[in-house]
């Protein structure tokens, strides 16, 4: 599988050698030796403290699962619970007050205010779909989608009525966003004003200039252009010949090398740092068919205006980029150590997408991707499923040799900290302060939350249901406290504070009513699951002036809450509750895993038991298969009774994939890796690293490839 070549004593798969030598060192004319000579002398330095963290984490569980080995039966002691946590080192002091201080930051990312994608870097089409989501149509988003309050499209082409109701949301829209100084929107005939002027606008300000299609204005520090084209279908209709409102969207984007895709090997890798070094360099394109003509989507140029002086100005046609690299956990084949051992990914990640992105910070790139006002370009990485401060330290040392490789000033590299580990979740403030001059990201994260929520107190007992997580005191406190500790550490107007993913892509008008919720939180971006659900989210930043809301909200509360356990005492599920929340559990399990081992999908529309599409990636299926593993390990259900849910949810799912051609069923082939991977979830979910399923995914998934 893998075809190895030597670089300072490690061995490389060679088509990355390849990529990284000829496509990015020679170009920064730099000395191909001395900088494999300089990662090989940073992986014997750092390998052994990664592995040594990770061998703190399997400690701190033992001892926690100790602790609730020898209470079993015994009413929870919150109090001596706390005090346990700080004696064994889980929790930590809290550090004396700082403010952050990250430097030579991009607006979008922290004067903005706006959605953010997230997008697997395996597929070339959905990451070049993402980085053009910076500008989005709002008539095609309403037209298409269940936002509008107004009857389906009619098939059979353009619906009039639906247009229209499309048309006058969008006066509702300019009427909230760039108010007339006096009437609506809806009312005009005519955008004169009568002497050859435009008609007023409440707050000049608003104005920035004229664009190629039309005029740009801007509210709450967002952008969008209202298109004038009598000759357009939609604008000859119209009183005043509007074709569309282009909203500015998802101001940022982050390329996933971690939760969405299936990267387990050489092969993998290379095309992830193959789209990535496309992407930056400016050049990434894919072509395929639709319809029977063949398509090439390529990246979007900028978008450019003259001011009322006549001076030309531009703003960027792309996202902002990330690229979140994988955790501590996981090595891959991709690299040998001297030893023979593989290479920790996370390492090899921070080293392969920092040296692509170099193009992009000595002035290699097409575009460029970060342009601060400073003027010194940024590398922007999101971490995620560090386990403390102690980890963060790593990442922020880690960096810091990296930085050193690779010639950069000192915090070249930026660092997103994903707060979905409990014990970063209890130590947040520590942990921004062992990063606190490369920070610029936090966010929460309910499912992979959920997850080590209950591997961590996997032995204190039966957990409650999975739906009823979500009104738990735990998960409250967790939300509020993520923000509040930003606040307090300075984030705001230098550092997004993020919410997490609204997963189901074809209910965005039921996002639209609950999503404001993470704005009026105090989250001055979230996530969404396609760049038309970016369109439509940034509406809610159009109504909502996020660093106002920041200013009110309260300090953070403390740890009573946020330590509390979700078990299910005093609850009695009946037969049929237990088998609806068994089916759940399997049906969602299966329906990722079967993609992911066979196919090498890490993140797609998945339907669940209802028969609803919703965006998976791997943090779905860890809280499943740790629910199920805590719930067997406990008794509450039965080996026999997770295995008759398994098979009847594997029909389920290969109906629901009949109409793959590619798709090779469950039922049938309980013995090929697809099955025996959901298997292994829950029967060996206990024994797994904080409940991580990657270890297993990988494990099969490298099975099914090599037949």
């Amino acid at each position: 599988m893998h075809n190895y070549t030597t670089r300072a004593g490690l061995s490389i798969h060679a088509p990355l050698a390849e990529l990284l030598e000829s496509q990015v060192l020679a170009p920064l004319g730099r000395n191909v030796e001395a900088f494999w000579q300089g990662f090989a002398d940073l992986l014997a330095s750092h390998a052994p403290r990664n592995a040594a963290l990770l061998a703190k984490r399997e400690d701190l569980q033992a001892k926690i699962d100790a602790y609730h080995d020898e209470r079993a039966g015994e009413p929870h002691d919150a109090a001596g619970y706390e005090a346990f946590l700080r004696e064994i080192g889980y929790l930590v002091p809290e550090p004396d007050d700082f403010q952050i201080g990250t430097q030579n930051v991009d607006p979008e990312i922290a004067t903005m205010a706006g959605p953010q994608l997230v997008v697997p870097i395996l597929n070339a089409r959905f990451l070049l779909n993402a980085a053009n989501a910076r500008w989005g149509s709002l008539y095609d988003a309403f037209y298409g989608t269940d936002a509008l309050d107004a009857p389906a499209a009619r098939p059979g082409g353009y619906d009039d009525e639906r247009g229209a109701a499309v048309i006058a949301r969008g006066r509702q829209f300019l009427d909230q966003a760039v108010p007339l100084a006096e009437g609506s929107w809806a009312d005009l005939e005519t955008l004169s004003d009568g002497t050859g002027k435009w008609v007023a606008i409440a707050d000049n300000s608003q104005y920035i200039g004229k664009t190629e299609k039309g005029r740009l204005f801007k509210n709450n520090g967002l952008h969008f252009e209202i298109i004038f084209d009598p000759e357009d279908p939609i604008g000859k209709n119209d009183p005043l010949d509007i074709a569309d409102i282009n909203i500015e969207a998802a101001l940022t984007t982050i390329a996933d090398c971690e939760d969405s895709v299936a990267a387990v090997d050489g092969e993998d890798k290379l095309l992830a740092y193959t789209n990535w070094l496309g992407v930056i360099r400016g050049d990434l394109q894919e072509s395929f068919d639709k319809g029977g003509r063949t398509l090439t989507r390529k990246l979007s140029g900028d978008k450019t205006y003259k001011d009322s002086s006549g001076i030309e100005h531009s703003l960027s046609g792309r996202s902002l980029m990330f690229v979140r690299n994988v955790g501590h956990l996981m090595t891959n084949p991709a690299i040998l150590l001297p030893d023979g051992s593989e290479i920790p990914e996370g390492v090899m990640d921070a080293v392969f997408t920092s040296a692509i992105s170099t193009l992009d910070v000595e002035g290699q790139a097409k575009y460029g991707n970060s342009k601060p006002k400073s003027g010194e370009a940024s590398i922007y990485i999101v971490k995620p499923k560090m386990h403390g401060p102690e980890e963060c330290g790593f990442t922020n040392d880690l960096f810091d040799a990296v930085e050193d490789l690779l010639g950069f000033k000192r915090h070249t590299i930026k660092v997103g900290v994903m707060d979905e580990e409990r014990r970063t979740s209890a130590n947040l403030g520590a942990c921004i302060k062992a990063v606190k001059d490369r920070i610029v990201f936090i966010n929460t994260g309910f499912l992979d939350r959920t997850g080590d929520e209950i591997h961590t107190s996997m032995r204190a007992g039966p957990m409650m249901r999975k739906g009823a997580m979500k009104g738990s005191d735990w998960l409250r406190s967790y939300e509020a406290r993520n923000v509040a500790i930003g606040l307090k550490h300075g984030l705001s107007g230098v550092a997004q504070i993020g919410k997490g993913m609204w997963a189901a892509p074809d209910l965005m008008g039921q996002m639209m009513a609950e999503k404001i919720g993470h704005l009026r939180a105090g989250a001055n971006t979230a996530w969404v699951p396609s760049p038309t659900a970016a369109t439509l989210h940034a509406l809610h930043y159009h109504s909502e002036n996020v660093f106002d809301i920041q200013n009110d909200l309260p300090e953070p509360a403390g740890l009573d809450a946020l330590l509390s356990i979700p078990l299910a005492e005093g609850t009695n599920c009946s037969d049929e509750e237990l088998t609806a929340e068994l089916d759940n559990n399997c049906q969602g399990l299966l329906g990722y895993v079967v993609r992911w081992v066979d196919a090498g999908v890490g993140c797609s529309k998945v339907p669940d038991i209802n028969d609803v599409g919703l965006m998976e990636d791997r943090a779905t299926l860890r809280i499943s298969s740790q629910h199920l593993a805590n719930w067997f390990l406990h008794g509450v259900v039965t080996e026999e009774q997770i295995m008759d849910s398994l098979t009847r949810m594997a029909a389920k799912v290969d109906a629901q994939n009949a109409g793959d051609p590619t798709y090779t069923p469950l039922i049938g082939n309980e013995d090929a890796p697809a099955f025996q991977a959901a298997k292994d979830l829950i029967f060996k979910g206990v024994e797994q690293p904080s409940g991580y399923t990657e270890p297993l995914l990988h494990a099969w998934r490298l099975r099914k490839k090599v037949g």
